[in-house]
């Protein structure tokens, strides 16, 4: 028996590898169908024509026929008709089936595809989580593979120093990642992040990446993702980012993307050498299916974790708190936002309750803990806390999750739930007394301190982005409007300049046709509107618009445009694809031509021990080939105090480090810098948000 276990798990790499983590089976990856066990005879009904199994995601077409929406798609590619009957057909007009059908067929029963150990059946929609919570075979054979991901002890020491960052800072360091489809290392990628301990051994070996596919349906073929998008090959960062999941958007639901996921890949077109705006019209095309390559960092493969990770979380031991008698204290590690900490409960069955209240919050994503109910086996355990953050629950990522997906895991799982949870400090205000209360208060206020950009910290725009100055005079009848809207100021999440969401063409600005969308507003009538809220801004334009001359001065961010008048076409169709819409924003590239006297910068300190790396990677400096660039986050890496502290985002531009400006660093100046900062920096940075798709 010890024999055939060793000979079966010589393979169990190779399974692992090529086993589907939906359906347990060996398919090609999103190319192919899930496959499944079906325990029951399927009515022909619910049944798709072209592959004869029982339907998956299915559409319906205009002529009537129901097919699995992969199947259709294939069939789509050769062809132009229905394969029932023929009549000319295209996959933008069929429509998700009724929500009737598609209950139907996630009822069905099937088999575990493991059942030759794990006997278990259950309906098709369970599979999945069955499978990564409860399934004896999938849970050895992740392990297993785990396992064999981590680098031996002399392997780290033989490689010791691969990670060291070059003088040169032209090349990428040449720290070891799992394979990615097609991307290559970029040209002055510099990464504080992979940089190796000072110790004798190091405590963290590589830096995970993963190329995965992600498929998301929507409803409505027009409905957005809820994603913020930095990068584009025309701006510094080079890649397409997530910067942002918008919550309660498709995307947030999904749950598998997450903020500094590069997406390589749109429904088969490569997003690695395109502009941004053009990246921006891919993404918004309306489609049923959007099917995206994206490259994810998992943070670092540890050989002795120092915190509990959101990807893999080992078996309770002496750092784990559990709920049994012989529990030990919860594990922590500080960071500068609060404490993650790690407890696992143990319920007497599966059914047992935890007793824990759930709920979200209105200025802030995630879950957090709103009451341990009397007598539960939570409170009794004594280990979370009131207000307590969830990251992650049996090592499934919650930070952008809903309470009713937390409720999912927990009812999914067996007898113990791993929670991660995030515990704010203690306040240290003068005067405080301590409780749950003032700690809220003392963390929220004051507000973030955002400041002009000092003259210190000026600086050019990024190549191929600049700016003009524009002023109208005009003379029209006191009582006659403008004809604009705007958005924006001193006031607003970002700390945007007040702009113009719309020309109408009701007012005299449309009839002059100087002003345009996405101008940035100076000034009226001499009276500044740089450094006012919104409010105020409506106030003063509508007192001065009561006169009969009116002087606006405006500025007009410029980027150079895309080759050929097809790539001119569809930046100014992208730009101008929801001028009509309330919430229109312009995209994350209009900012970056933004001269620097109209920037806010804020300080972000981040707290690390000494074995910690910071957690983001950078991109900008002095290049040859570009010039003097601002340097950029690109990378933040999970697991690391960068993320954990949260106010980091891809996109931003780093302006000063300890005060210090970087206008005029190359990365061999600034790497340093970094690396001399023990346990605490402090980032100025100007950010700017994403574009919304």
């Amino acid at each position: 028996r010890h024999e055939e276990r060793t000979n079966s798990g010589s393979g169990a790499g190779l399974a692992w590898a090529k086993m589907c983590k939906d359906c347990g089976q060996q398919h090609e990856g999103g190319q192919e169908n899930h496959l499944y066990e079906y325990q029951d005879e399927v009515d022909d009904e619910l049944v798709c024509h072209i592959c004869l199994q029982p339907l998956l995601r299915p559409m319906d077409t205009p002529c009537g026929h129901t097919y699995c929406f992969q199947c259709l798609s294939s069939f789509l590619k050769e062809q132009d008709f229905c394969p029932v009957d023929r009549q000319r057909l295209q996959l933008h007009q069929c429509r998700p089936s009724s929500l009737l059908v598609r209950n139907l067929l996630d009822k069905l029963t099937v088999l575990c595809p493991h059942h030759a150990e794990c006997q278990q059946q259950m309906q098709r929609c369970e599979l999945q989580p069955h499978l990564h919570n409860r399934c004896p075979v999938f849970r050895r054979l992740k392990e297993e593979a785990e396992r064999r991901k981590r680098p031996h002890r002399k392997a780290l020491k033989g490689n010791r120093g691969e990670g060291e960052l070059d003088a040169d800072a032209k090349h990428t360091p040449t720290m070891t990642r799992t394979p990615t489809r097609g991307v290559l290392p970029e040209p002055g990628l510099i990464n504080p992040a992979f940089e190796e301990s000072e110790e004798e051994t190091p405590l963290r070996s590589s830096l995970v990446a993963e190329t995965n596919v992600v498929e998301m349906f929507r409803e409505q073929q027009e409905e957005e993702l809820g994603l913020r998008i930095v990068g584009g090959k025309d701006t510094p960062l080079g890649n397409i980012v997530i910067q942002e999941i918008i919550r309660d958007s498709l995307a947030a639901h999904d749950g598998r993307l997450a903020p500094g996921d590069h997406i390589l890949e749109v429904n088969g077109v490569s997003l690695a050498s395109i502009p941004h705006g053009r990246a921006i019209s891919v993404l918004r095309r309306p489609c049923p299916l959007l099917r995206l390559i994206v490259m994810q960092e998992k943070g670092f493969n540890p050989r002795h974790p120092q915190r509990p990770g959101l990807e893999h979380h080992p078996p309770p031991s002496p750092n784990t708190a559990t709920a049994s008698p012989s529990s030990h204290s919860p594990h922590g590690t500080a960071h500068s936002q609060g404490t993650v900490i790690q407890v696992t409960l143990v319920k007497r069955d599966r059914s047992d309750p935890l007793g824990i209240k759930l709920i979200r919050k209105s200025d802030e994503t995630g879950i957090f803990i709103l009451d341990l109910l009397a007598g539960g086996l939570a409170a009794k355990d004594g280990k979370l806390c009131n207000n307590d953050k969830v990251l992650a629950i049996n090592g499934q990522d919650l930070r952008h999750g809903t309470p009713e997906s937390a409720a999912q895991i927990i009812q999914a799982s067996e007898v113990r739930v791993n929670f991660v949870v995030m515990r704010q400090p203690e306040p240290q205000e003068e005067g405080g007394s301590g409780g749950e209360g003032q700690g809220r208060v003392a963390r929220r206020t004051p507000e973030p301190q955002y400041f002009r950009r000092p003259s210190t910290y000026m600086k050019d725009p990024p190549g191929g982005f600049s700016s003009q100055e524009k002023t109208v005079s005009l003379k029209k009848e006191p009582r006659l409007s403008l004809g604009i809207t705007i958005a924006g100021g001193r006031d607003c999440r970002s700390r945007l300049p007040v702009y113009i969401t719309s020309v109408q063409p009701v007012g005299c600005l449309h009839r002059d046709g100087t002003i345009k969308t996405g101008d940035v507003l100076m000034s009226i009538n001499g009276v500044d509107l740089t450094q006012l809220t919104y409010n105020e801004a409506v106030s003063v334009l509508k007192a001065q618009t009561a006169h009969s001359q009116v002087v606006l001065r405006v500025i007009q961010t410029i980027s150079e445009e895309p080759e050929g008048e097809a790539g001119k076409e569809e930046m100014e169709s992208v730009e101008n694809l929801r001028e009509d819409d309330v919430n229109w924003a312009p995209l994350w590239t209009h900012w970056l031509g933004l001269p620097s006297h109209m920037h806010w910068c804020r300080n972000i300190v981040l707290l690390k021990t000494n074995q910690e790396s910071w957690g983001f990677s950078i991109v900008g400096g002095y290049e040859e080939s570009h010039g003097q660039q601002p340097f950029f986050i690109k990378t933040i890496v999970p697991g690391t105090p960068a993320h954990f502290d949260g106010r980091l985002k891809c996109g931003d531009e780093i302006v000063a480090v300890n005060g210090a400006t970087t206008v005029g660093m190359n990365n061999s100046s600034l790497i340093p810098m970094l690396k001399l900062q023990k346990n605490k920096v402090t980032l100025t940075v100007v950010s700017w948000p994403g574009s919304l798709v």
